[in-house]
């Protein structure tokens, strides 16, 4: 492996495994901690791809999907309580779900960047974190709270994720899931313009000194 990567592979993992232990803590109704930390995947792959190239950045990706995949892994091993109930702190469906958006979303990511390199700075960047975060919100909940893909994970009662509910408390009436759906989105597409200052930032210190 070449070492010029280690940073990004570094910065992915953390990324990764503090984003699996943030998600476990609530933000207001509709949200958790992860959701403000998960979104800086996307800015570390796309300034892998642009100093690095599409190799670079899909390599980081995959090391961010095994931390990922081993971070699930330890989190369906931890019981948690409440509500007179013992469950894991994350289910087969949320390990799949988490998973399968990371990977398809990265990656997408990476190839919307690369078709886009040549343009204005920061078209690429924007233009593949919008639709890499997009497909990335609708496969995960899709996967982990829609009742229409129960049978994933027979024995994992998700029936309160479909509580028929204002959007966002004010809204039109949809199953709750999609409110958290929602509201995750709106961080990701907020954080994507304002990721764009450290994308320049770091992109333009990285580039002066690999010249």
């Amino acid at each position: 492996m070449n070492t010029k990567y280690l940073p990004g592979i570094l910065a992915m993992a953390a990324i990764v495994v503090a984003s699996n232990i943030l998600v476990q803590f609530l933000f207001g109704n509709w949200l958790t901690w992860g959701a403000f930390t998960y979104p800086l995947a996307f800015l570390v792959t796309d300034v892998m791809n642009r100093v690095y190239g599409v190799a670079a950045a899909r390599r980081v990706v995959l090391a961010g999907f095994v931390v990922g995949v081993i971070c699930s892994f330890i989190g369906t091993q931890i019981m948690l309580e409440g509500d007179g109930f013992t469950y894991p702190a994350v289910t087969l469906r949320i390990a799949i779900g988490s998973g399968l958006a990371f990977l398809t979303a990265q990656l997408l990511d990476v190839a919307v960047f690369d078709e886009m390199r040549d343009g204005a700075w920061w078209r690429a960047p924007l233009a593949s974190t919008l639709i890499g975060s997009s497909v990335d919100t609708i496969i995960f909940f899709s996967v982990a709270f829609s009742g229409a893909l129960s049978f994933i994970e027979p024995s994992n009662d998700v029936s309160w994720a479909a509580e028929m509910l204002p959007l966002l408390g004010a809204g039109p009436v949809v199953p709750l899931w999609v409110s958290l759906a929602f509201a995750d989105w709106m961080v990701k597409l907020s954080l994507a313009l304002l990721a764009l200052v450290p994308f320049r930032i770091i992109v333009g210190s990285l580039t002066a000194r690999t010249t």
